[in-house]
């Protein structure tokens, strides 16, 4: 290449010097020592070279300026000894570091920015080079860098990198924003594959810093104890001291924060660590007042303080009963609080009726609580202890941007509570108070069983002792942004109550209140003639009838303009009526013809007919259920060609799938197919649920049709040759869930499942046939969390129970028809699954037969069924003999 000439290069214009900067770095190749000198190119080319290509590369370049910018030239270039007057001078360093700083030096700064894949270089070399300008450029990046709450802004690994490079070369400022950058972003980082990469050192200064960012004490004690698995075998290798580093780690979780099923759970693989956490949670289950006045006294309030900081978005405490209402004040108190002032909340907040807290007011105007913007929801499900009327005053204090609130499965938040919620909080968009009744019949008397526990708790809702006016009166002068609200379960919230909610008539769009049985036809009618922006409803198992399908489809609803605007039906995105045995055929018929733009519809259990489906003309539907109903393939193909968008569908027990009926053919004009020539030409479905009318099934004709299929039912209808079970995984790569009822299986079917269907967390066989063996579960199964055998393997003993729990960590088990089955099978199943959330033992053999102390080890047990157990069913032969004599 030649020099250029004196126009071409104002930079090297004045008094130019040729560098010849050879690569002196690790990563460099060793270049022919006959090599000819590679002739000088222009700064300004440097954008176009490729450095890496040479180990040498000669630069003409400005003396004046590199002597101005660069102490490494000033020293070189402009000293008084004889080389420094030289034309040609030869500089040995990293040839990639090089090159950067030269254009940072030579090139117009809009048109080099620093970013994430030149900073190492530059740092490099203005470290090298002794660039005093551009070591300023790279500590203002990385803080502004630093300063985005986004980890999506660059790698794991780039950080990484630069921490290794920070330590080996004493660049202060990057070591003390890289743990800062990480704490902040932690929630985001822990998802990155490279987590366990990151340094011990690093992680430490991550999980001390202050701006630690994490939705839960759960977070931060699941990625702690994912990266100390990842690095204990080579840490031990390499420091024998590593033990101790990792108990250092795990020392600075707030084990008293962490739900009680993850704690138990943590007994398997951490067994001294776990019972640490179980026993600290069940004490200050006893007696948290001592606990919490015991911290104050000795200044050590901050292990029970909820970690919140400014970056904070999500604040979850779901599943931990140890929580109540003084930890979530003490964690918005500012630390130089007066310990008094401590002392009075927590013993106010930790009464039993919470009647005697008085000092709401003193909080709000003088003790100036913490607020937290940023902060978009709060999740306190499955705290029973928490007083809520004291908690929405939290919520108000604290998350004035607030949107999201959940009290999932909590009977002591009541209606009153909400109503409350919508007067301190309006400007929530979503609550979510949803009472788990999966263990119940709908059919059954639910009220009264709940009703009992719900006077006990119920009683003295008001935070103070003068009275208060009817809060749906206050609501009335309250504008209030709720859009979703959940309900499901509630049965202590009737027609009346459900009338109060209409205050929401401007803003109310999704309702959720399946199961709530003390809701009538016309209770619900009356909320849809008020809340007329309502467009997605789940109404469940519920008195949802006719009256409300004609409030539906009533063409007088005031406020609307002409055309099908007025009608509320054709506005419907999502419709559960799944139970709802109160509406005709003719209703329904009648309903169907207006919800063309309806994205989820569930008519399970529904009056729904051929004639009903026909009408149906939608062609968005992503979601259907017409499980348990008469419809047949002669209205279920053309809806299914209609919406190409389908990803679930349902359609187990419809018995008349395969008939085909003259009349409604000869009605809607449309031809009869099959369930896998309809879905073999749609998108790819995600949820499936079969039974009749789908049988035989081929390999061939499953794919690709169910290669994106993550939950599978198959029931009474279909029958799955061997060749399809076994190839379930090869079908469907994603399958998360296996439902098999009446199927025929085998020792290879299961065997397989376990071993080749590595997301499988579901796994329920009810009622199957086959030759099971023990060999079926003898292989390990890290991902499965919830096994239903039902009825499927009488053969089970304590010895496969054993074998069972060191190949898969369950929080689920379900056991139906296991004889062989003794009072030793208890200690196994709460040694072995210390996190167990649920049991179902149904005549399994003696496993009661000495009491069931042992099964109450497991800790977490939100739900036991023993059924027809040994012992009950020789008690029962004894007194059926004493009745007959």
């Amino acid at each position: 290449m030649s020099f250029p000439s004196d126009g071409e290069d104002a930079a090297v214009a004045g008094d130019p010097v040729v560098l010849e900067i050879t690569d002196t770095s690790s990563s460099a190749e060793s270049g022919s020592p006959s090599s000819p000198r590679p002739p000088p190119v222009a700064v300004s080319d440097l954008s176009r070279f490729h450095p890496l290509q040479s180990p040498t590369v000669t630069v003409r370049a400005d003396r004046r300026r590199l002597i101005d910018r660069s102490s490494y030239f000033r020293a070189l270039l402009g000293g008084s000894f004889s080389e420094s007057g030289r034309e040609y001078v030869q500089v040995g360093c990293n040839l990639e570091a090089a090159v950067q700083v030269l254009r940072y030096l030579f090139e117009p700064s809009e048109s080099f920015p620093i970013t994430h894949h030149n900073f190492l270089p530059l740092l490099e070399g203005a470290l090298f080079l002794a660039v005093e300008s551009l070591l300023v450029d790279c500590e203002r990046w990385f803080h502004t860098m630093a300063s985005q709450t986004s980890a999506t802004l660059v790698s794991l690994d780039f950080i990484i990198e630069v921490w290794y490079f920070a330590q080996e070369h004493g660049v202060t400022f990057v070591q003390d924003i890289c743990p800062e950058y990480l704490a902040q972003n932690f929630t985001h980082v822990i998802s990155r594959r490279s987590f366990n990469k990151i340094p011990y050192d690093l992680l430490c200064s991550t999980v001390e810093c202050p701006h630690l960012t994490v939705d839960s004490e759960k977070q931060l004690c699941e990625a702690i104890l994912y990266w100390v698995s990842e690095n204990t075998k080579s840490c031990e290798q390499k420091n024998p001291d590593s033990v101790d580093g990792h108990t250092f780690l795990l020392s600075k979780v707030k084990i008293c924060l962490l739900p009680l099923e993850f704690a138990t759970g943590t007994k398997r693989h951490w067994f001294d660590f776990g019972n640490n956490i179980v026993c600290t949670i069940l004490n200050l289950l006893k007696d948290s007042l001592k606990t919490l006045m015991d911290a104050i006294a000795d200044g050590n309030l901050e292990g029970y303080c909820i970690r919140i900081t400014e970056y904070s978005k999500n604040i979850v405490l779901s599943g931990c009963p140890q929580i109540i209402t003084a930890f979530l004040y003490i964690s918005v108190l500012p630390t130089d609080l007066d310990v008094s002032l401590k002392r009075r909340i927590v013993s106010s907040y930790t009464q039993v009726d919470h009647q005697s807290f008085i000092l709401y007011d003193e909080l709000e105007k003088a003790a100036k609580t913490l607020s937290f913007r940023n902060v978009h929801m709060v999740d306190l499900s499955k705290c029973p202890n928490v007083h809520f009327g004291a908690a929405i005053d939290w919520l108000k204090l604290a998350f004035p941007e607030l949107r999201i609130f959940r009290a999932l499965h909590c009977l002591a938040f009541h209606f009153d509570d909400l109503l409350y919620l919508l007067l301190r909080c309006p400007w929530i968009d979503e609550i979510d108070m949803t009472i788990d009744t999966s263990t119940i019949t709908p059919k059954q008397s639910i009220v009264s069983s709940s009703s009992e526990v719900l006077g006990k708790v119920k009683q003295n809702p008001r935070r103070y002792y003068t009275p208060c006016p009817p809060y749906d009166r206050q609501l009335n002068s309250v504008s209030s942004n709720i859009s979703r609200l959940i309900l499901e379960g509630r049965n202590d919230i009737d027609d009346v109550d459900l009338l109060k909610i209409s205050v929401l008539k401007y803003t109310l769009c999704y309702i959720n209140i399946r199961n709530c049985t003390l809701l009538t036809d016309n209770g619900i009618s009356n909320l849809l003639l008020k809340c007329t922006k309502i467009h997605s409803m789940v109404v469940s198992y519920t008195s949802f009838g006719n009256q409300s399908i004609q409030t539906l489809c009533t063409t007088d609803l005031p406020d609307h303009n002409d055309g099908h605007a007025h009608v509320m039906a054709f506005n419907i995105q999502e419709l559960h009526l799944g139970g709802c045995r109160g509406i005709d055929a003719a209703a329904l018929s009648q309903l169907m013809s207006i919800i063309n733009i309806t994205k989820f519809l569930c008519l399970r259990e529904t009056s729904l007919t051929d004639d009903g489906l026909c009408k149906f003309f939608g062609s968005r539907l992503e979601y259907l259920d017409i499980s348990e109903t008469v419809v047949s393939m002669v209205s279920l193909a053309p809806v299914i060609r209609r919406n190409c968008n389908l990803n679930c569908l349902k359609t187990a027990g419809c018995h008349s799938l395969l008939f085909e009926h003259n009349e409604v053919e000869h009605i809607s004009g449309n031809k009869y197919g099959d369930f896998l020539q309809e879905i073999g030409s749609t998108g790819f479905l995600e949820d499936v649920e079969m039974g009749w009318g789908f049988c035989p099934i081929q390999i061939e004709n499953l794919i690709p049709s169910f290669s994106k299929v993550r939950r599978l039912t198959v029931g009474l209808g279909t029958t799955l040759a061997e060749n399809v079970l076994c190839a379930l995984p090869m079908i469907c790569p994603f399958l998360e869930s296996l439902t098999l009822r009446f199927q025929v299986i085998s020792d290879r079917v299961v065997r397989n499942l376990l071993e080749s269907a590595r997301n499988l967390q579901v796994l329920c066989l009810h009622y199957c046939l086959g030759n099971l063996t023990s060999f079926s579960f003898q292989e390990k199964a890290p991902a499965l969390r919830i096994l239903r055998l039902q009825w499927v393997t009488p053969w089970i003993t304590n010895d496969d129970l054993t074998i069972l729990t060191k190949n898969c960590n369950l929080v689920e088990l379900s056991l139906s028809g296991c004889k062989l089955l003794d009072s030793n099978s208890q200690e196994i199943i709460s040694s072995g699954w210390p996190n167990l959330a649920l049991l179902h033992l149904e005549d399994c053999g003696q496993v009661t037969v000495e009491g069931v102390s042992s099964i109450l080890n497991c800790k977490a047990l939100e739900d036991i069924l023993l059924r027809h157990t040994f012992l009950r069913v020789e008690n029962r032969r004894v007194e059926a003999l004493e009745g007959a004599s």
